[in-house]
């Protein structure tokens, strides 16, 4: 397990709520939120030097293997919002990242997800490259 408790260890990526994003009454719609926890982590992984593009091209996919979502209050249109990712767990082919979700500090939403390593050519398992794992690890971009 990885210690990733600190604060500096505690990527933020903010956003707003958009029509899109929600119902007809202006309430996020619950699946909108896997898409925003999705580009958060996205956008923490381009903070650390390893976009989507650059694990593409080393053959490396990190694919969704599981998802736990807890929705405690609703965001709304127009909402000013915090998604945090944090890396909780690493091992040889998967990670957990932690995220929540919130508006003006208050939590709304919190997720764990579990990212498994796979060959992009060919979706088989495999271990994460060692770059990769330090830079995850320690958070030094490479």
């Amino acid at each position: 397990m990885v210690d990733a408790s600190h604060p500096a260890d505690v990527f933020r990526h903010a956003l707003r709520v958009y029509w899109d994003d929600t119902d007809g009454g202006g309430v996020v719609y619950h699946g909108s939120y896997v898409r925003m926890f999705d580009r958060a982590r996205a956008e923490w992984l381009h903070a650390l030097g390893v976009g989507q593009q650059k694990l593409r091209e080393g053959d490396v996919l990190l694919a969704v293997r599981s998802m736990a979502i807890d929705f405690r209050k609703p965001a709304r249109l127009d909402d000013e919002l915090s998604i945090t990712a944090r890396l909780e767990d690493l091992r040889p082919a998967s990670l957990t990242v932690a995220q929540e979700l919130s508006r003006a500090g208050e939590c709304l939403v919190t997720a764990r997800v579990r990212l498994a390593c796979l060959q992009a050519s060919t979706f088989r398992p495999r271990a994460l490259p060692e770059a990769l794992a330090r830079t995850l690890r320690t958070g030094e971009t490479p």
